[in-house]
């Protein structure tokens, strides 16, 4: 956006005055107008100030990568059902995307402030806070009673990371995902090497947070998510 925005006013002045002139001043404006613009088409600025992850139109986001979030956006989540480790702003994100998401969060004052505002698709459970083995121990019980014996997608982002991969491994449909946020530590990828898995990984900003990370996918090859038939979109037309 900020490329085209410069393109467009620069190019008459190209024009009228020699490159040694305009280009020097073109190079300052993208340096100054790219990051401002980025934080304004991703909502970074407004994540930043209402400390949420939102959109610049204030729609809840993932508190993903924006690359990730960037890929994520154009599959079709439609009948798919979601499994979800840590509970928030991707919960209502996903809500809106699929039919179904039953959320597991262990801290009980973010569990009672989120709870009010999930919409009837959500299944919300308080798991009691332990220890990791402990929580795993809870989550593989409460999760026994639930209706799916599989989800599409599986997301780690919260209760004891380390201690869900079993479940998390067991829980994927053959065609799902498992989504690790933070995927950089918590040992994801030594709890996942040896599991048959794929793996992508996407590094950079998240909303609202000033240092880079990394949101991982882990997939099997019949993952519908990296159907080719999905097109390519292009960002700077369409945030």
């Amino acid at each position: 956006m900020a490329e085209s925005l410069i393109h467009n006013t620069f190019a008459p002045i190209k024009k009228l005055f020699p490159s040694w002139l305009t280009n020097p001043v073109r190079n300052v404006v993208t340096a100054v107008l790219t990051p401002i613009t980025y934080s304004y088409r991703t909502g970074h600025f407004r994540s930043s100030l209402k400390m949420a992850a939102v959109t610049r139109h204030g729609d809840p986001l993932p508190w993903y990568t924006y690359p990730a979030i960037d890929f994520l956006k154009d599959r079709n989540y439609a009948g798919k059902t979601v499994l979800e480790f840590g509970g928030g702003q991707s919960t209502l994100w996903w809500a809106a995307h699929a039919a179904s998401v039953v959320t597991f969060e262990a801290d009980r004052a973010w569990h009672d402030r989120i709870k009010s505002g999930m919409p009837p698709n959500v299944d919300l459970n308080l798991v009691p806070r332990e220890n990791g083995k402990q929580d795993a121990f809870h989550v593989s019980n409460m999760l026994a009673t639930k209706p799916h014996q599989q989800y599409d997608v599986v997301i780690i982002d919260g209760l004891t990371r380390g201690d869900l991969f079993d479940i998390a491994s067991k829980y994927v449909a053959p065609n799902g995902i498992i989504i690790c946020d933070n995927a950089e530590g918590y040992g994801f990828y030594e709890g996942f090497k040896d599991r048959g898995f794929s793996r992508v990984d996407f590094y950079g900003n998240a909303p609202g947070i000033l240092l880079p990370h990394c949101t991982s996918i882990f997939f099997n090859a019949t993952s519908f998510v990296f159907d080719p038939a999905v097109p390519i979109r292009n960002v700077a037309k369409n945030p």
